[in-house]
């Protein structure tokens, strides 16, 4: 089985659950080819298995006019009607006014070069990460391949959902072999855009962690103040304004608390005016971006993990959190409750809520021997339906029905 794996930006530190994902599917056999529109930062390669998959990541940008001619060249002199097909349809799929059009030009030029690699790689299936541009740039390469040539992705949500007619996903749902959606929260909202009689095209693929790496962590005798710990970026979405409101809260009600904010991100800095305006700069901690290699020990030195976020998929940092036997406080919004069972592996709360979130962590605060039995249950959740092995098996299933997917 052969298969490219195409996303607008990797690997990244965001999006680890996408290269634990690319190499599951590896180890079942497949061939997985990954192809980055834009190369990755450096500085963003934190893990060594970051650096090792950006190594064999074969990236469309930057591109000279030499390559884009050359390719575009070729893909024209194969077939004129599928090329010129294939450029009406990037200026159909436009938002509108001069801009939309000029950005699907770009699309059109990044999926000429995108053919091109998965011609010499010898791969005729595409499959993308993100209703974003990796799927406008992967629909566009199927056309430019022609006849035997198909496309998937894979459906997060939630920013897309807020834009539907914006991301095209009517039409992308309709025209994609097949989806594979992360929850049933996902995949019900695809399901309101297409007819009935296209939802078996529709998968359910959770993302998934690899158990071997996040390990129970037994915290029976822990002593000193509560450590709350919140990994992701730092940005309005995930509340962590809330979280740090929270600490002051508990703070006043004389309970010692501690905050770990993993992560970066337009936030950073009102977060810690936030903290110094509330008195609680000494319990707040900006860590800043954490690898791979390195977030473990946040999980180590943690008693609770608290994801406040106003609007998620199913954010795999709350995977990791479980798996390694911490309780978890989050918010009852889309995907999360399909993973979180509130009251048994945590507390799931309305979002929004300062004085909620203040009073599930206080009382986490007061009873060590729930945060243990919460713990086990969670992770026993994340063990049943979310690693990573299992859902490529799924995925691998999808892939292995498509003809254009098999090795030639």
């Amino acid at each position: 089985m052969a298969v490219a794996y195409l996303s607008s930006l990797y690997p990244a530190i965001s999006h680890t659950f996408i290269l634990r994902e690319v190499r599951a599917l590896r180890e079942l056999g497949a061939r997985v080819e990954s192809i980055s529109v834009r190369p990755a930062d450096e500085a963003d390669l934190l893990s060594r298995a970051d650096r090792d998959e950006a190594s064999t990541t074969a990236t469309i940008l930057p591109a000279g006019p030499g390559r884009v001619i050359a390719a575009h060249g070729a893909a024209l002199l194969r077939s004129p009607a599928r090329y010129l097909h294939t450029l009406r349809e990037a200026l159909r799929m436009a938002r509108p006014g001069w801009r939309g059009r000029l950005w699907q030009l770009f699309y059109f030029a990044e999926a000429g070069l995108a053919a091109q690699i998965c011609r010499r790689r010898g791969v005729r299936h595409v499959h993308a990460h993100f209703a974003n541009v990796g799927a406008d740039v992967a629909l566009l390469v199927t056309r430019l391949g022609g006849q035997g040539w198909s496309w998937s992705f894979t459906m997060h949500g939630p920013t897309e959902f807020s834009e539907v007619d914006g991301h095209k996903l009517a039409e992308k749902t309709a025209d994609a072999r097949f989806v594979a959606c992360i929850s049933d929260y996902c995949r019900s909202q695809l399901m309101r855009l297409i007819p009935p009689e296209e939802w078996d095209k529709l998968d359910i693929v959770h993302c998934g962690i690899d158990p071997r790496q996040y390990d129970w962590i037994d915290r029976a005798d822990r002593h000193g103040p509560l450590r709350v710990l919140c990994v992701g970026r730092l940005v309005p979405e995930k509340g962590q304004a809330l979280l740090v409101d929270a600490v002051a809260d508990l703070a006043a009600r004389g309970i010692d608390v501690e905050l770990d904010l993993v992560g970066d991100g337009q936030d950073r800095a009102a977060l810690a005016e936030a903290a110094r305006r509330r008195g609680v700069e000494d319990r707040v901690t900006l860590a800043g971006a954490v690898g791979q290699d390195d977030i473990r020990a946040h999980y180590r030195d943690a008693d609770v993990f608290c994801l406040p976020s106003f609007a998620e998929g199913v954010p795999v940092v709350l995977m990791e959190a479980m798996a390694t036997g911490l309780p978890v406080v989050t918010t009852a919004v889309m995907g999360i409750p399909e993973l979180v069972e509130d009251g048994v592996s945590g507390h799931l709360l309305r979002p929004g809520r300062v004085d909620l979130l203040a009073d599930a962590l206080a009382d986490l605060a007061a009873d060590p021997e729930r945060r243990a039995e919460m713990g086990r249950a969670g992770r026993a959740r994340v063990l049943d339906e979310f690693t990573v092995a299992g859902n490529a098996a799924r995925l691998a299933e999808s892939f292995a029905r498509l003809p254009a997917a098999r090795e030639r």
